[in-house]
């Protein structure tokens, strides 16, 4: 009774009682909340009435009030703000909470009632967002096996369990071994090639792990890895950062990930045969816009050999650079950013350093908060002296045109020990008409090296403007039915609102404005941003090579058919050979440390979608340019209506074709890429 999770949440907007928060009232917490949870549902299946929408279909989507926030703090938690002592309950929850969700997705009597219901759908006379609910509802119960004879359950229930479990130890592994690393920057020669920003950022990231005062590091970080593998002109110093960055969870001992892995995919490829799949693969794709395996690699085939053939040209440039400094030939994997930014300042008289003052992380959050003002009509106050979960994280309220509250958005952007890297989008509360109306509060993560000010390279400008669109898509979200809001799409939908939204932050109009100078505040000049422009598609082959292999090793591995006895680091370097993944440029992720894949199950078999997506967003954003205007206001009125407030009401395919009257076509994504010549608007 005492225990303040269970409590009402008597704070403002109903946040989570963060300065109450302690790692060890969560089980007890969900020890409460999970039977009675099941309670309700026992009561929609037990009674008495002829089953209908209301008292089945709507009643379980309101259903799980208490799991629901407690689930979503936890899970926020356990990714942006973790601990030693939470790690250990994650990994004692874990199998609780995939056994709950067993509970719930193998109840005999209830998922009867929506079966009678579903077989009879046609004839029940549903409003198009019911059907959709219906249909969704349904699935996610045939998906977690709820049509298995029942000795598959008990198997199928045990799967659940032990793959959660190791999807836990999976990602706090990757965790352990990034905040175990730190390059110490100690003597003159540690520093040369590094631009003022990234000292300051190697020194702050000292300051955060209690280094004594004057102390340098490099990180894992990528908002530190990355500048410093751009810059640094020690190669003994590149390579050890490479080295460290590629071998995360692949260590041999506690935190070796390769036998998790490998353990992963055996019970993976167990799950599909239960379902009657022939592979992990195609179980994830039945339920995705790609639909098999085969459609996924006619995509990746479209650009894995003519980005191999565009990376070979750039490497000649890159070989001749490093013959021009006296560096090694061939090059390796380790040089080819330090070269390729040498190669970009000769052909485009443009580095990092000289942009990096102008993408202040302030300038770029207003930016991005404009760009929504103009494209959607909401508007955005900060607000103070509210408890979040982390001194570094911030509270906006979201208003829209009339001046209606319509959610909350924390935005939570600095790298630390105690926070998994990368970025990622998630709420602490989704949209639904329950009760009223249900105000969202969504989270946007980043991992920026923390400094006074905070510059961000225009990679990093890219990745704040994805995650924000990400969170758009969870606070525009405007539907009935939480099942069905927001980002509660389809895997190879989901990505479209983030990579959409990246090309607002390129825009001219924007960069004029908010791109200004740190110290004089003087807007870019315009053929600085020219020059940044004709740079867009410079090593673009090296990016897609380093995406699109890891893509493809997924798909292979997934389409393992059951029974496949996998040693993952042997897999991984046999691939690579089939593949032939250049050995100077290697791979965006690898399996050890690939979180995608292993950290969860959501992008098992489905890295491939941020290129889906990209064809879509690429054809989707070409609907403004011939309109004229970046911010068109009757596409932005198509795009809101049907992708950013529709969540899943809709098949994403009839959504996509509502917002740009036709499908996608795939020649935009390719000429984003440099991989055919851009057309002309």
């Amino acid at each position: 009774m005492n225990n303040p999770l269970l409590a009402d949440w008597d704070t403002p907007y109903g946040l989570p009682p963060f300065d109450k928060v302690q790692p060890a009232l969560f089980a007890p917490a969900f020890a409460q909340a999970l039977p009675a949870h099941l309670a309700e549902l026992d009561a929609i299946a037990s009674s008495g009435e002829t089953p209908d929408f209301d008292n089945t279909i709507a009643a379980f989507d309101r259903s799980g009030r208490l799991v629901s926030r407690l689930s979503l703090l936890f899970e926020n938690l356990t990714s942006s703000e973790t601990s030693p002592a939470l790690q250990a309950v994650e990994l004692e929850l874990a199998p609780t909470l995939a056994g709950h969700r067993n509970a719930i997705y193998l109840h005999d009597k209830l998922f009867a009632r929506i079966d009678v219901l579903h077989a009879r759908r046609d004839a029940l006379d549903l409003q198009p967002e019911q059907l959709r609910l219906l249909e969704r509802i349904h699935l996610d119960f045939v998906r977690a096996g709820a049509k298995l004879p029942e000795a598959a359950k008990a198997r199928y229930g045990q799967l659940m369990e032990r793959m959660a479990e190791l999807e836990a130890r999976f990602a706090q592994n990757v965790l352990a071994d990034e905040a175990a690393f730190a390059l110490p920057l100690r003597e003159k020669a540690d520093f040369a090639g590094l631009p003022d920003y990234l000292v300051a950022a190697a020194r702050n990231a000292a300051a955060q792990r209690g280094l004594p005062e004057g102390s340098h590091i490099i990180t894992l970080s990528p908002s530190l890895a990355e500048p410093f593998l751009s810059f640094s002109s020690r190669r003994d110093l590149r390579e050890a950062l490479w080295r460290a960055r590629v071998s995360r969870g692949a260590h041999p001992g506690e935190h070796d990930n390769r036998p998790i892995a490998s353990e992963l995919v055996s019970l993976r490829q167990e799950q599909a045969r239960l379902h009657g799949y022939p592979s992990f693969a195609h179980y994830q794709l039945a339920d995705r816009m790609a639909g098999t395996p085969d459609a996924v690699s006619a995509l990746l085939e479209k650009v894995w050999e003519p980005a191999k053939a565009k990376a070979a040209v750039d490497r000649e440039a890159l070989t001749e650079m490093a013959k021009s400094l006296g560096e090694p030939v061939p090059i390796a994997a380790w040089d080819w950013r330090y070269l390729a930014e040498k190669v970009r300042q000769q052909r485009f008289s443009l580095d990092d350093a000289e942009l990096k003052p102008y993408f202040r992380l302030e300038n770029m959050i207003a930016a991005m908060f404009d760009c929504a003002t103009r494209l959607f009509g909401i508007r955005f106050e900060e607000r103070h002296s509210v408890p979040l979960h982390h001194p570094d994280a911030r509270l906006w309220e979201v208003h829209d045109a009339a001046g209606k509250l319509i959610g909350l958005f924390i935005g939570d952007n600095f790298a630390r020990p105690s926070k998994r890297s990368g970025a990622w989008m998630h709420v602490f509360r989704n949209q639904s008409g329950h009760g009223g109306g249900t105000l969202p509060i969504v989270i946007n993560n980043n991992n920026f090296a923390k400094a006074q000010p905070t510059l961000l390279s225009f990679e990093d400008v890219r990745t704040l403007f994805h995650e924000f669109g990400h969170g758009l898509h969870g606070l525009l979200s405007l539907v009935n039915y939480e099942r069905l809001s927001g980002t509660q799409v389809l895997q190879d939908f989901v990505e479209l609102p983030s990579q959409l939204f990246e090309h607002w932050a390129q825009e001219e109009a924007v960069l004029q404005r908010f791109a200004t100078h740190v110290t004089t505040g003087e807007p870019m000049p315009a053929a600085l941003r020219e020059r940044l422009k004709r740079a867009r598609r410079f090593n673009q082959a090296w990016e897609t090579v380093m995406y699109t292999g890891p893509a493809l090793i997924d798909m292979a591995l997934h389409s393992l058919p059951h029974g496949t006895q996998v040693d993952i680091a042997a897999f991984e370097t046999e691939q690579q050979r089939i593949l032939g993944i250049p050995e100077d440029i290697g791979q965006r992720h690898y399996l050890s440390h690939f979180q995608h894949l292993f950290g969860g199950p959501y992008y098992a078999a489905g890295y491939y979608v941020y290129m889906w997506a990209e064809v879509l967003d690429a054809d989707g954003y070409d609907a403004f340019l011939e309109a004229g205007d970046p911010f068109h206001e009757e596409t932005a009125k198509r795009l809101l209506r049907h992708v950013y407030s529709a969540g899943n009401t809709q098949d994403p395919t009839l959504a996509y074709r509502a917002f740009r009257g036709r499908d996608p076509r795939v020649e935009p994504m390719l000429a984003k890429r440099g991989l055919i010549a851009a057309p002309a608007h």
